[in-house]
């Protein structure tokens, strides 16, 4: 038991050399290897650079167990098949004609239903907006209603996007108590009707939430819609698209004043209903690519040479964001995962991937 023990410990030692535990250690010690490997353009690597961290370290034990070479190698395929998902991914609509839009505002704060209306209607979609704001309704109510829109929206052929405005933790939406369970089970329950019982397939579903800890509470339910589908004996098509507004283990930052406003759907209305001219739809592009380059300015400042910037300096870590974007795998792409990885063909892996 003892040498088990210490086997053990040397190989977590191993692993938390191979790949450091937090970011900026692993942006010092690990990233400039990778881009020797691969280059990459600055304003792009900063956007997939803690992905590729992420799945670095969901698979520490196998990169530990390599070379220094061969570690970054690997590495560098995971910087490579991020990138081939994203741009297989970036075109996928959400907010566009033709979608249905689910919206769940915080009832105590000062957001109005107008802060989805506007911007889903603008692109054609159709909406319907929760929050407790009437005599009789209570939060256990508007919950159960939200619940079931999810169900009755994802048993039909209409795609959706559910987009959730106010306070979160890992493992719920806070401001209504809303476990990631129930929302699993919604998903799984409307899906699961339109497949005849026997298929889930959620490709056509975009969930945004733009609260604290939105990436956490993202990968819990992502991975509670996976085991809900085994033990429930239905197939999983696919997951759905989740798109976080703050990374994991980050609290989402809003401006107080008339309104209550999350600086990622601030910015979401500022890029794509504000500003003109405004694109046919909004794709999953448009959050990856721009809604986060407009975000990494918070708790950061930049460092100029003129009129260019050079780069940025890290001024205030508890406003830092950076939303994260997770989306389905297919088979093709779980099997090139395994492939890099040197897995056996049949391994178990999630079935979703951050792309940044």
């Amino acid at each position: 038991m003892v040498a088990a023990t210490c086997a053990r410990d040397q190989a977590r030692a191993a692993d938390a050399t191979a790949i450091p535990a937090d970011l900026p250690t692993f942006q010092r010690d690990v990233s400039p290897a990778i881009l020797t490997a691969r280059p990459c353009d600055a304003r792009h690597w900063r956007q997939i650079e803690p992905a590729v961290h992420h799945l670095a370290l969901e698979h520490a034990d196998r990169l530990a167990a390599l070379d220094d070479d061969a570690r970054t190698a690997t590495l560098a395929k995971f910087a490579g098949f991020i990138d081939g998902v994203r741009k297989k991914a970036a075109g996928r609509p959400v907010l566009a004609s033709g979608r249905t839009v689910i919206g769940l505002l915080d009832p105590a704060t000062g957001l109005g239903p107008k802060e989805i209306t506007t911007i889903a209607e603008s692109y054609g979609g159709t909406t319907q907006v929760f929050k407790k704001d009437e005599d009789g309704e209570t939060l256990d109510s508007v919950a159960d209603a939200f619940l079931s829109a999810i169900r009755d929206a994802t048993a039909g052929p209409t795609p959706t996007t559910v987009v959730v405005l106010g306070h979160g933790l890992p493992t719920e939406i806070q401001s209504y108590h809303i476990r990631f369970e129930r929302v699993a089970d919604a998903l799984i329950d409307g899906a699961a009707r339109r497949g005849s019982g026997k298929e889930v397939d959620l490709r056509n579903v975009v969930l945004i939430c733009d609260d604290c800890f939105s990436a956490d509470f993202s990968i819990n339910l992502l991975g509670c819609i996976e085991a809900g589908c085994r033990d429930r004996d239905l197939t999983l098509a696919s997951l759905p698209v989740c798109i976080a507004g703050t990374n994991r283990d980050r609290f989402g930052i809003a401006d107080v004043g008339e309104k209550f406003v999350p600086h990622f759907w601030k910015d979401v209305i500022e890029l794509y209903y504000v500003r003109r001219p405004r694109p046919e739809a909004i794709v999953l592009r448009n959050f990856f690519e721009n809604v986060d380059n407009m975000m990494y300015g918070y708790g950061r400042a930049p460092i100029m040479e003129g009129t260019a910037i050079t780069g940025w300096r890290l001024v205030d870590p508890a406003l830092v964001q950076d939303p994260v974007v997770f989306v389905p795998l297919d088979a093709a792409e779980l099997a090139d995962l395994r492939t890099i990885l040197g897995l056996d063909a049949d391994a178990p892996l999630p079935r979703w991937l951050d792309i940044g």
